[in-house]
């Protein structure tokens, strides 16, 4: 379930020169970005303001920002002992009391979990973890441990009562993995836009968030690469303003077993990596959280069916490249293959 990471290295932001740029009266353009490179989230974070109301410091700015991220990170790994997560994962059933944020996110998985005919699921950690894709040495599960393991996946295990998580399951597991990280690139955006930013770049993993334009007035161009290629190639661009675009896909977390390749996204009704027809989907939205859970739903579903469920959905468009290569998108996606 977990969703595609690309890395800063695997992905190209085309930014224009701001030479020349001219703002107003309350705004400054920086002629270079001011920018915060960091590690969050198991993955390289980078934030990049381009400019900002005249009488904020972008620097300090970029220091609460990461100060909240790591706030955030706190509470939605999986990985972090004493997380809201973890005290849910370590229940045996009873309730769990926990932050507004965990709530709001549980409940956004649960949405998605239902429009997506459970294609979306993020009680697949039991088997996530057993698949182990962190381990380029590894093999792949025996039907046994899965069939094993699937009687504890599914949402209808997991109830929210106020502020409190209840596993009817005791043995069923959540990872936030596959949405949070897009939530806190959400959270940011809102943010830095509070500080009085009006033009910036995050980029969470590969989860791209960008406010406003560049500051010459021109959408952020973000770069989609070329599924499993050595050299990073890009296939296509996307325009992006005031917006997000993530990708999900098979080439950047896999191992090879027998001349197999087995990749990280699980389809939850077999517990095996999705068989689909696709080895990439890139979602465009308005929201980074949204675009995490339906880039991964769609990954499971296939082209036809993401076609139809994207179609479903307001504000929403996608690209689908296949195995085969092709290159599917929605009718109003700004796509632009090189």
């Amino acid at each position: 379930m977990k969703k595609l990471l690309i890395t800063l290295l695997s992905i190209f932001i085309i930014a224009s020169s701001l030479s020349g740029c001219k703002s107003n009266e309350d705004i400054k353009v920086y002629k270079t970005p001011v920018t915060n490179t960091n590690f969050m989230f198991d993955t390289v974070t980078s934030i990049s303001i381009y400019s900002a109301k005249k009488d904020k410091n972008p620097e300090e700015i970029l220091g609460e920002t990461i100060n909240m991220c790591r706030a955030l990170e706190k509470k939605l790994s999986k990985t972090i002992d004493t997380s809201d997560v973890s005290l849910i994962n370590n229940s045996k059933g009873e309730p769990v009391q926990v932050s507004e944020e965990t709530i709001e996110l549980i409940n956004l998985s649960k949405k998605y979990y239902t429009l997506s005919n459970g294609s979306f699921d993020i009680t697949i950690a039991p088997l996530s973890e057993k698949w182990n894709f962190k381990n380029k040495d590894v093999k792949p599960l025996s039907d046994e441990e899965i069939q094993h393991l699937l009687p504890y996946v599914g949402m209808d295990f997991i109830e929210i009562d106020g502020n409190t998580v209840r596993k009817t399951n005791p043995n069923s597991q959540i990872d936030l993995g596959g949405i949070a990280k897009g939530y806190i690139a959400d959270k940011t955006a809102e943010y830095l836009k509070s500080k009085g930013v009006t033009s910036a770049l995050i980029n969470f993993g590969g989860n791209i968030v960008t406010i406003g334009n560049k500051p010459e007035g021109q959408p952020f161009k973000i770069g989609i690469q070329k599924p499993f290629s050595e050299a990073n190639d890009i296939i296509g661009f996307i325009n992006s303003e005031n917006g997000t675009v993530v990708t999900s896909g098979s080439y950047e977390r896999y191992f090879e077993y027998e001349g197999k390749k087995y990749h990280h996204i699980l389809d939850p009704k077999t517990g095996k990596p999705a068989e689909s027809g696709v080895t990439s989907v890139t979602i465009q939205c308005e929201n980074s959280a949204d675009a995490d859970a339906i880039s991964t739903a769609c990954f499971v579903l296939g082209a036809e069916k993401g076609i139809e469920f994207i179609d479903s959905l307001d504000g929403v468009e996608a690209v689908f490249i296949t195995d085969s290569g092709e290159i599917i998108k929605s009718k109003g996606s700004t796509f632009e293959e090189v």
